[in-house]
């Protein structure tokens, strides 16, 4: 079954309800690192609920339900995750009730045997009074779709990082099962956790999932840049450029220029940058 481009541009959902608990921010939390030395009262804040709570700001990356464009056409087995762009109205709270509005803004083919890149919306408000929360775009990369008649323009091109060397550098060291930890968090490929499954496409052990490496560098930048002060986050956009393998040491590069924090992920072990062209926007 091929994409019917007027159909992926109609899909929407309004007014879908999302709950989340407290222990779901916590596990978070712990899931891109937090909490390793149970003894720093800075990162304790985010991994135990006792005095006052905090939540790691790119937890809006997981509040959402899996489904969408399930039945789209596209062929799943090669649907990679491209970009990450979130946009926090007011700091999350550690439990909510949610109502979201999703929907496909665009779709980009880039023709036949060279994939479609589709971008979707997500926009929470919490569903007691419509406060704004929070809009999650995400970029997908579906390469075995193309050539479905879609637009043929060009997306918009990725964040420009600065050429000058890093102000700031953080390392922070995976741990070898985090895979198996932060699939608990609603993500459950045995692409994570399978070690026979992940050979079979390719890779020599299970992967860490793209969105806990754009936790992680969160977490960078909330240790480095904010004193672990969450408020600060207003916005967080990445683009995914290679996988992680638990173990791994994240090494994310800072530029700072104002309330904007440029950066990057690399693993330098192997050579390879697994985030590139991140905004961090900084609440002023």
């Amino acid at each position: 079954m091929a994409i019917d481009y007027k159909k992926l541009l109609a899909s929407e959902q309004r007014d879908l309800p999302f709950s989340y608990r407290d222990q779901d921010t916590l596990l978070y939390a712990l899931a891109v690192g937090l909490g390793k030395d149970p003894l720093h009262q800075k990162e304790l804040d985010y991994v135990y609920e006792g005095k006052s709570q905090k939540t790691v700001p790119t937890l809006a990356s997981i509040l959402t339900p899996g489904g969408f464009l399930q039945d789209c056409g596209w062929d799943y087995s090669k649907v990679l995750h491209g970009g990450q762009q979130l946009q926090l109205h007011r700091p999350l709270p550690p439990a909510s009730d949610l109502l979201l509005n999703r929907r496909v803004v665009a779709a980009y083919d880039k023709g036949e045997r060279k994939g479609a890149i589709i971008c979707t919306e997500t926009e929470a408000r919490l569903a007691k009074d419509d406060t704004a929360m929070f809009t999650l775009a995400s970029t997908i990369v579906a390469r075995g779709d193309g050539g479905f008649g879609g637009s043929t323009d060009l997306p918009p091109k990725p964040y420009k990082l600065p050429e000058r060397s890093p102000d700031m550098v953080c390392d922070l060291v995976t741990a070898k099962n985090q895979a198996l930890l932060y699939r608990l968090c609603g993500d459950r490929n045995p692409l994570h956790a399978d070690p026979v499954f992940a050979r079979k496409v390719g890779f020599s052990v299970p992967i860490l999932h793209g969105l806990c490496t754009y936790g992680i560098a969160c977490h960078a930048i909330l240790k480095t840049i904010c004193d672990y002060d969450h408020t600060l986050i207003s916005g967080f956009d990445v683009r995914f450029t290679a996988p992680v393998i638990p173990g791994d040491v994240i090494t994310t590069e800072m530029w700072q220029d104002s309330n904007v924090v440029s950066f990057k992920c690399m693993v330098k072990a192997r050579g390879v940058t697994v985030l590139n062209n991140g905004r961090c926007t900084i609440a002023v």
